[in-house]
């Protein structure tokens, strides 16, 4: 047991001494796809500015090295596997996480991250394990705040290892079209979502879920806790959705002013509404321009929940054979 525990570590140390390539070097990771979309698309890392760059690199290898003094620390390793991830080196995160768990295997937080990056690689029901596993191994434990890797504007985390489990969990089972399976996860999540933001992110995709499974009037009382002028500080593309859905806002509202990420989020939201009133061809449609327009936001949620809904909703309607005379 100790050799092997040595030996464990010692790959792991290994592995935070290997310097990373530059992501656009001929010999880094940036030509080299990170998985296949749910459509059979290579997906490259995403491009980052060169100021961008070289602030990540820098973080990484701050990361690297404090994994190399205490490679047995489990902040230490979870750090580095993060600061890979931000680079975009999705598989190689998963990897750092991989071999931390041999040293750690009843730490839930390395399952819950390792599960956000099987997520991000299109790889759900290896996401579901590792959720599931994380959340047995926090029952009857205390919740914990979980630090931010890239803070927001006032430098404030909102959310805790528990809700980011049952969060990712509800996620992973929505994009597998297990929505009943989604709704529970998210519910069990509104237990730790005690933030404005964590509140309106969870309930955005909770409404989305049950309008999925057509329960309108269930969808309408989830609505009930988001009110005006809430305190949101990052999640704003889920609140203006929220607040759309309560009629608070119009539709239209919702087309300006978004960009990146959140442009992905509300894009898929509208798509979403259009396939549950009914009109799927419409938001089939409208999610495969989703796709068009923001390639480059492929790690984001929901770019992915788009993608899940095109593989899923569009099928070639089968040719009917002609009848053959007799």
């Amino acid at each position: 047991m100790v050799v092997g525990r040595w030996i464990a570590c010692l790959g792991l140390t290994l592995l935070s001494l290997t310097p990373a390539p530059a992501l656009g070097s001929a010999e880094g990771r940036g030509q080299q796809p990170e998985t296949l979309s749910l459509l059979g698309k290579p997906l490259v890392p995403p491009s980052i500015s060169p100021d961008r760059r070289r602030t990540l690199e820098a973080d990484l290898a701050a990361a690297r090295a404090a994994n190399d003094k205490n490679p047995e620390d489990v902040d230490a390793v979870i750090w580095l596997g993060r600061r890979t991830a931000y680079l975009g080196r999705f598989g190689d995160a998963i990897e750092i996480y991989t071999r931390a768990i041999e040293l750690h295997p009843e730490e839930p937080r390395l399952y819950r991250h390792r599960g956000h990056r099987y997520i991000t690689l299109r790889k759900f029901d290896l996401a579901i394990r590792d959720f599931k596993k994380a959340a047995d191994l926090m029952e009857d434990k205390p919740d914990q705040v979980e630090p931010d890797g890239q803070p927001n504007a006032r430098n404030i985390p909102t959310s805790t290892l528990n809700s980011n489990i049952y969060y990712h969990l509800g996620l992973a089972h929505y994009l597998k079209g297990e929505f009943a399976d989604a709704t529970n996860a998210y519910r069990k999540c509104l237990e730790f979502s005690k933030t404005p933001d964590m509140l309106v992110a969870t309930t955005s995709w909770l409404y989305m879920t049950l309008q999925r499974l057509g329960l309108k009037d269930a969808a309408w009382q989830a609505l009930e806790p988001i009110k005006p002028d809430m305190d949101v500080i990052e999640n704003e593309a889920y609140y203006r959705l929220l607040m759309v859905y309560k009629g608070g806002a119009s539709r239209e509202s919702l087309k300006t002013s978004a960009k990146d990420t959140d442009a992905v989020t509300i894009g898929y939201a509208l798509g979403n509404m259009s396939i549950a009133d009914g009109r799927v061809e419409e938001g089939v449609k409208q999610l495969k321009s989703l796709l068009a327009k923001h390639a480059d936001q492929w790690p984001a949620f929901g770019y992915i929940a788009a993608e899940a809904d095109v593989a899923r909703l569009d099928k070639p309607r089968k040719r009917q054979s002609p009848i053959p005379h007799p």
